[in-house]
């Protein structure tokens, strides 16, 4: 007979990541200014390891506001010429994060 295991039902982790290494930056470009002015809603670059509950309290935590909502997106690098050779730039992670109506991060 084989023993059955049990699934753990504890989320996987990555590695322990403070938050300012989380939020690499914010992404300050015509759509996400307009995303802010209209839905409230804020644009960074995010490390690849970070999941969306890291994303989440790292952005609690640095701004003092609270999250209703986060979306993340994974972007493939493009491929770029160097002089004589072509070389590709690398992948990152945008997240899309939407705070709950009585919170603004001010950014610039």
């Amino acid at each position: 007979m084989t023993k059955k295991t049990k699934k753990s039902t504890e989320p996987t982790t990555g590695p322990e990541l403070e938050p300012h290494q989380i939020i690499i930056r914010p992404l300050v470009t015509e759509k996400g200014v307009h995303y802010t002015e209209t839905a409230n809603q804020y644009a960074f670059e995010v490390s690849t390891l970070a999941n969306k509950t890291m994303i989440r309290h790292a952005v609690e935590t640095l701004f003092d506001v609270k999250v209703a909502k986060v979306a993340t997106q994974n972007r493939r690098g493009k491929y770029r010429r160097y002089r004589f050779k072509y070389g590709r730039t690398k992948n990152w992670k945008r997240a899309i994060v939407k705070l709950k109506p009585d919170f603004r991060i001010e950014l610039y």
